[in-house]
């Protein structure tokens, strides 16, 4: 892409050579699928206060990505991630005064917010164990599959906190429901992936050999598919949270007049009446 071009398209960046620095990185050869990977397996993917602050800025610097369509989620060596590090994040926070404390509670739920807000849909893919600030980050996922082994916990209550980090306490209810999130967020206990299954917290599961095929196979449908339009419905799926009938009937006229006015809306139709499948360009 040209100077010209990326600055006509409101610069717009490729984020194919991204380098991470303290998880893995990669990206398919068309640019549309990433996937990061924690990847500290011998500790089961502990977060650090770095990868923290790293996840928070590729997320909101997504919003800029002009090939990036759609990211996976995943841990390395049969983990997702066993949440913050308890020598590199849980001891110093002991000796933190209440300005620093804020500070970094702040910094973490700015990584939900940053998963939130980027217009690329994220697939978890968790297996084995899923825990604390991994629970958070699987859960502000927009979707997620699992493995038969893999045990997601809230376990906050049982390093003395409350349940309420990071969003847990607002967006967990509104995937599993009042009564279960409560369950999970007062007693810190494992869900199994059976229960996350049937509760709506996993959207599948799968063989641990065959988890990231299926994370892949699913971020490859929704790449491939009409990118503006999938990034528009992740847009309205927060957004209504917050709104009443009427507001919510008026914001998705509004949001289906714009995808509407889209060429992948008209590509769509010109492939459908020439029978043949669409290749939509996300514009």
């Amino acid at each position: 892409m040209s100077d010209r071009d990326m600055t006509m398209q409101g610069h717009l960046k490729p984020f194919k050579d991204y380098r991470a620095q303290h998880f893995l990185w990669e990206v398919s050869d068309d640019g549309r699928l990433a996937t990061i990977r924690l990847n500290r397996p011998e500790r089961k993917n502990p977060l650090t206060f770095d990868s923290y602050a790293e996840l928070r800025d590729l997320f909101r610097d997504l919003a800029y990505a002009c090939d990036v369509r759609t990211v996976v989620l995943t841990g390395a060596g049969g983990n997702f991630s066993s949440g913050g590090d308890v020598f590199e994040i849980i001891e110093p926070l002991t000796r933190m005064a209440m300005p620093e404390l804020l500070a970094f509670t702040r910094m973490t739920g700015d990584v939900v917010k940053a998963m939130r807000k980027c217009p690329q849909p994220i697939i978890s893919a968790v297996d084995g164990i899923c825990a604390g600030a991994g629970a958070i980050l699987a859960m502000a996922s927009d979707m997620r599959l699992a493995t038969p082994e893999a045990k997601t916990a809230f376990l906050f209550t049982r390093v003395g906190l409350a349940g309420a980090d990071m969003g847990a306490c607002g967006i967990l209810p509104r995937i599993i429901g009042q009564g279960r999130a409560a369950e999970l967020l007062f007693t810190g206990r494992s869900m199994t992936s059976a229960e996350g299954h049937a509760w709506g917290f996993y959207n599948g599961l799968h063989a641990s050999a065959d988890l990231e095929e299926e994370a892949v196979k699913l971020a490859r449908s929704l790449a491939d598919g009409p990118w503006f339009a999938h990034s528009m419905t992740k847009t309205m799926l927060n957004q209504e949270w917050a709104m009443g009938i009427d507001e919510m009937i008026e914001s998705e006229a509004q949001a289906q007049a714009v995808c509407m006015a889209t060429q992948d809306f008209r590509r769509a139709f010109e492939a459908f009446a020439a029978k043949r499948k669409p290749e939509f360009q996300g514009n």
